[in-house]
């Protein structure tokens, strides 16, 4: 499966991934405990900047694998796209188990939550100086 586009985000002290729900990266630097789906901050893309070839993959409601890789830790989930989705958003991308679609989100049915992702990655993701890469490969 080949790599369509690579994310880059930070770590931060706040760093929970507790939602039962959501996967989220942002472009905001700041993060409050209230964020428990929040994977990383800082990130390099919000569903705004994505390129074009991407968004007219997940308007095509493929099949996405989401790699994340963290020094030598790798996990991953996948996601859908959908013809709904409007990728507006200046500063987020939420990853969502449910089919709920908002200038947020950009891919529903998700096969994990922040919850279920690798505690090991959210472990390390808690030190602000780890950088976390987030890959969308295609299911063509």
């Amino acid at each position: 499966m080949p790599t369509i586009e690579k994310i880059y985000a930070w770590g931060h002290k706040n760093i929970l991934c507790t939602h039962k729900t959501t996967i989220e990266i942002t472009k905001e630097t700041d993060l409050t405990k209230r964020g428990d789906c929040v994977l990383a901050v800082g990130a390099s893309k919000a569903c705004l900047d994505l390129t074009p070839e991407l968004k007219n993959k997940i308007k095509n409601e493929k099949k996405f694998k989401v790699k994340l890789e963290l020094d030598d830790i790798q996990d991953y989930f996948y996601g859908f796209g959908n013809k709904e989705l409007k990728l507006l958003d200046k500063s987020d991308m939420v990853f969502r188990k449910s089919s709920f679609i908002c200038d947020r989100t950009v891919l529903i049915n998700c096969s994990k939550s922040s919850k279920e992702l690798s505690r090991e990655l959210v472990n390390k993701l808690k030190n602000p100086k780890k950088k976390l890469s987030l890959m969308f490969e295609v299911n063509e």
